[in-house]
């Protein structure tokens, strides 16, 4: 599958859509209705009966010219008005349920639609959402299954019922008079034409709307966040964010007029074309009269033909608009499906194997492991961003800058390592050299192109992503809360923890007094990313998190240069609990981190260059004694003069 190959906030590429890919779109549409054919088949009965209910009333008015009123019937009349009054009391019945049923196939549709998308993008891997924007994801869940909405809810039956009232009218106009109704469909074969033509400019039209409006969602969600707006204030760009929101605002408004006029003077000969008919019907009726024909149509057939043409008017002209809304939403529909069509890169292997978590003893073995960050594969990745520029190296951007702690050009050539269960393995380096890559392998949030992963001797890819998930604690650098409280963040974990243990989880990464200093304790609520907190507040949660979920194997991301003394004191302390009795691979900040790993793995340029004890390589006089003396007895002299 390609993509669109567009800068950050560039103009959006058009494309044409086959015939072929037309009708895998409208087979995977249907599909999704699948499950309802039952209650589809009796909305599909009540929709037959209620056109059929609709020819029932010009035959009776017929009856009623043609025969009640010329032979002074009092008793047909009553039956005749009788009927005309009941019939459409039955049908408006009727349909009512039919809208029901209708509404409720429609909602369990979309909601199926919403369901399977989200949950797709669930099984995406970490590459998809590093290469895509967060507010292109947000437009293809929100804007783009809304605006097909309306289509599956309401259109679908609306063709069904429009095409079931068209044929049986055009059956029964035919059986009063079949040169009247060649006269009032003649126009019809060029109305289909222009239809066809005004859909395909709608589609793309339509097409090209929903991606402007996913730009426009993307750059609201990037300066609108929290982090956007500190960074916009910060760096005094408020002005500069305003000026472009408003461009991309002016092209989608352009779009979207451009969208909603597009057959608008189509829809208007259509409806004078329809609206004068009948003074034809007339006058051919008059002709046929004055020329004495004997089969000229009788005052009762006039006036029933013409009653039936103006109910052919509006579902005609239903369909022929709606033909063009349907193209519209089928671009939609293309856009989803791009997304659901897209293989997860890394999912369960046939036959997969379940970690249990309490058996679990934390073996870790790298088999000569080599791995390489590839192109984009997603539709709407950016090829081009600053920092980043098309054609370079490493892990591609989402047009913020990666996702990723930082971009490892060189990937990682021929890793072995070993690291037993209990065990403290501190990975080393340069910026860029492979030590956050390294990490990312355990877990599979990327997959080895050639060697293993091995944790208990299982090689990951063997093992079931949720086990392998459940197995394993990761704390970054950067600490992501949710927009909840502190309870609900803590029970992420382990949703079903007592409070008991997660008040256990917070006194040992030392925030449980701090928590309850707050006036709801447990309840405060954190704020967007959890920014009503402080660094130190939010690292110390995020570790409780990983004690109450209690992994075998901790991945360890240090992060607290920017913290204060004390907070860094009580984070260290806090680290120090969680590291007993696991398997830790820490990417190490900290000297004393280093001083206390069981072994220490030096990276460059993607290869572990050296590998020993802190005296072991210290006494070689190599990369890692450079970074030692440059770096970590630096900070450790800082942080005692602070």
């Amino acid at each position: 599958m390609g993509f669109h190959g567009r800068a950050f906030g560039g103009p959006a590429t058009t494309h044409r859509v086959s015939p072929a890919r037309r009708a895998h779109t409208v087979r995977r549409i249907v599909a999704f209705f699948r499950p309802y054919r039952l209650r589809i088949a009796v909305v599909l009965l009540t929709i037959l009966a209620t056109s059929l209910l609709g020819l029932v009333n010009p035959y009776l008015l017929k009856l009623l010219i043609d025969d009640a009123l010329p032979s002074r019937d009092f008793s047909r009349l009553n039956l005749y008005v009788g009927l005309m009054i009941a019939v459409p009391v039955v049908s408006g019945l009727i349909g009512l349920g039919q809208a029901y049923l209708n509404n409720a196939v429609g909602q369990s549709v979309m909601q199926d639609l919403r369901n399977a998308l989200y949950a797709h993008l669930q099984r995406m891997p970490l590459r998809f959402f590093t290469e895509t924007r967060t507010g292109e994801i947000q437009s293809r869940l929100a804007n783009d299954v809304g605006g097909v909405q309306g289509v599956v809810t309401d259109t679908a039956s609306s063709v069904v019922a429009n095409v079931a009232v068209v044929a049986s009218t055009v059956v029964a106009m035919f059986w009063i008079d079949w040169r009247l109704t060649l006269l009032s469909l003649g126009l019809l074969p060029f109305f289909v034409y222009l239809t066809h033509r005004v859909g395909k400019v709608r589609r793309e039209a339509s097409s090209q709307t929903q991606r402007s409006l996913a730009d426009v969602s993307a750059i609201t969600e990037e300066t609108l966040s929290v982090s956007g707006i500190l960074l916009s204030k910060t760096f005094g760009q408020q002005g500069a964010s305003i000026d472009r929101f408003r461009r991309e605002n002016r092209r989608l408004a352009g779009l979207q007029l451009r969208q909603s006029m597009v057959g608008r003077w189509f829809f208007m000969i259509v409806g004078t074309i329809f609206s004068i008919t009948p003074a034809f019907v007339y006058w051919l009726a008059g002709v046929l009269a004055i020329w004495r024909d004997p089969t000229a149509p009788t005052i009762g057939a006039i006036v029933a033909f013409t009653t039936l043409q103006s109910r052919l008017f509006f579902p005609l002209g239903s369909l022929l608009s709606v033909q063009v809304e349907i193209q519209g939403a089928l671009a939609l529909f293309d856009r989803i499906f791009e997304y659901l069509e897209m293989e997860p890169e890394i999912a369960d292997a046939a036959g997969a194997v379940t970690l249990d978590p309490s058996t679990v003893r934390g073996r870790i073995r790298f088999r000569d492991v080599t791995f390489r960050y590839r192109a984009p594969a997603t539709p709407e990745a950016v090829t081009a961003t600053p920092g980043n520029g098309a054609g370079a190296a490493g892990p591609p951007t989402n047009g913020r800058g990666p996702l990723v702690p930082a971009p490892e050009p060189f990937g990682l050539e021929a890793i072995d390592l070993e690291v037993e269960p209990g065990q403290l393995v501190a990975l080393v380096g340069p910026s860029g050299s492979g030590k956050t890559t390294t990490t990312y392998l355990i877990p599979r949030l990327y997959d080895v192109d050639a060697g293993a992963v091995e944790i208990d001797g299982h090689d990951v890819r063997a093992v079931t992503l949720e086990s392998l998930g459940r197995a394993i604690g990761f704390v970054t650098q950067e600490t992501y809360l949710f927009h909840a409280s502190i309870r609900d963040n803590l029970r992420y974990a382990r949703p079903e923890a007592s409070d008991v243990e997660l008040e256990a989880a917070a006194r040992a990464a030392a925030i449980h007094d701090r928590i309850l200093e707050s006036p709801r304790g447990y309840d405060t609520v954190v704020g967007e990313r959890g920014y009503k907190m402080s660094g130190g507040e939010k690292q110390r949660i995020a570790l409780a998190r990983v004690l109450l979920k209690d992994p075998r194997i901790l991945i360890l991301d240090e992060a607290t240069s920017a913290l204060d003394t004390v907070s860094e004191r009580l984070i260290q302390a806090a680290l120090e609990r969680l590291m007993e009795g696991r398997t830790t691979v820490a990417i190490a900040h900290r000297l004393s981190t280093i001083l206390r790993a069981d072994q220490i793995l030096v990276f460059d340029r993607g290869r572990i260059v050296e590998r020993g004890t802190h005296r072991e390589l210290l006494a070689r006089d190599g990369l890692y004694a450079r970074l030692y003396h440059e770096q970590f007895l630096a900070a450790a002299t800082v942080a005692a003069a602070g």
